[in-house]
């Protein structure tokens, strides 16, 4: 195995008593640390990390599918325990929720499985308030499981778990998927039987106590959405609640700071839709990258993310087009910085550098793809991405392979 190390710079304040005035002052010395710590099972080397294409970034970990007793994967998220520091991923199965510590990335522990509350079902969605997990699922009647997540702290580390929920919402029974806003304490179940498949507005405040808050019916079905307290370039709208809903075949931006009277600003549509799926804003809040599912199988063409411009959010414009390297589809996509994590189905995980997204440059600078056996324009490989957690470790769901747990090994 070979060891990469993250090196740390800090500056210490060393007090020298040997001052022309006779007081002390203080001294600035440098000192380097090496901490976090990646080992990897793989590291990335003339393109490959074991038998996984790979640029920039190396197997840390891989956990098969069957690890966790289920034949499909599907969302994954992240979760970090604020009392011990550690980490823990979070992935969704088509029978329940996994739970994996992996502050060791290069040891994790499956530490059990909430199962689905009603039936199987492919699409499970997991998001996290306050230290609880809100899961939902297209499964019928299924509601919102509530999960609290300080419960793996006393989990056993040599045999899984079986977990129950914690709390169940049930106003509502399907759901593509959930979104929250940490801000506001406000969960949004779209794509439910409810609100024409708008967002289902929850209250999740009290995590075990969750309240229907109302909701928004929108002209068109909700896939996805992304939740923020704004505070971007638009002057006039800083400090609300503004929610950017991806909706089958255009975006929506709707004022919801006020649950019972939400305020659509505009709607945007774009060339060549073949299915509006997700998108996240920029750390800046001025653009959205924009993910379509069905454009690369429609039209013939490589990954392509659509690049929105939400200066004014009453009137937004389409920026740019970016093109992946492969013509795999394209899935779920985050911002850190200046680097938008991208699931892209077959192809992996890709990472696009954005510095230069003012000037319409946009770069892949690295990938890991966890389905060597090609990158078509297919539904297989890589649900979801997550690369939130503190210790720079990614965690990457596969739809039949598994959970990745990688980093950045140059």
């Amino acid at each position: 195995m070979k060891k990469y190390f993250l090196v740390l710079t800090t500056t210490l304040l060393l007090v020298s008593c040997s001052s022309d005035d006779g007081n002390p002052q203080p001294v600035e010395v440098e000192q380097e640390t090496t901490e976090p710590e990646f080992i990897f099972s793989a590291p990335c080397e003339n393109g490959l990390a074991g038998i996984y294409p790979c640029q920039d970034y190396g197997l840390i970990a891989h956990l098969p599918i069957d690890t966790f007793g289920a034949p499909r994967g599907n969302d994954c998220w992240g979760w970090t325990d604020p009392q011990s520091g550690k980490e823990y991923a979070l992935m969704g199965l088509n029978n329940g929720t996994a739970f994996i510590d992996i502050s060791d990335p290069s040891a994790p522990i499956h530490l059990g499985n909430l199962p689905t509350a009603t039936v199987p079902s492919s699409w499970r969605d997991i998001k996290v308030y306050n230290n609880y997990a809100f899961i939902v699922s297209e499964a019928k009647d299924h509601g919102m499981q509530v999960f609290d997540l300080t419960r793996l702290r006393n989990a056993s580390t040599s045999t899984p778990s079986v977990f129950t929920s914690d709390a169940i919402y049930t106003e509502f029974g399907n759901a593509h998927n959930i979104v929250i806003n940490e801000n506001s304490g406000f969960a949004y179940a779209v794509g439910t039987g409810t609100f024409n498949g708008g967002p289902h507005f929850v209250n999740i405040q009290d995590p075990l106590n969750p309240i229907a808050a109302g909701g928004y019916e929108m002209a068109d079905y909700s896939h996805d959405a992304q939740v923020v307290t704004y505070q971007g370039p638009d002057t006039e709208h800083v400090g609300k609640e503004i929610l950017i809903g991806s909706n089958e075949n255009e975006v929506v931006i709707v004022d919801i700071s006020v649950k019972d009277t939400p305020v659509e600003l505009s709607r945007i549509s774009y060339d060549q839709t073949g299915y509006t799926h997700q998108g996240w804003f920029t750390e800046n809040q001025q653009y959205f990258l924009l993910g379509d599912e069905l454009d690369e199988i429609n039209f013939g063409f490589n990954a392509r993310t659509v690049v929105l411009d939400f200066t004014d959010l009453d009137s937004p414009i389409l920026h740019t087009d970016y093109f992946g390297t492969t013509t795999a589809v394209d899935h779920n996509g985050y911002v850190k910085d200046n680097t938008f994590f991208l699931a892209n189905y077959t192809a992996g995980l890709r990472t696009i550098d954005i510095s230069g997204i003012g000037s319409k440059n946009l770069v892949e600078n690295g990938f890991f793809d966890t389905y060597p056996e090609d990158d078509t324009a297919s539904f297989r490989g890589v649900w979801s991405v997550y690369p939130y957690f503190q210790s720079g470790v990614i965690i990457i769901s596969d739809i039949r392979n598994g959970l990745f747990i990688v980093g950045k090994s140059e």
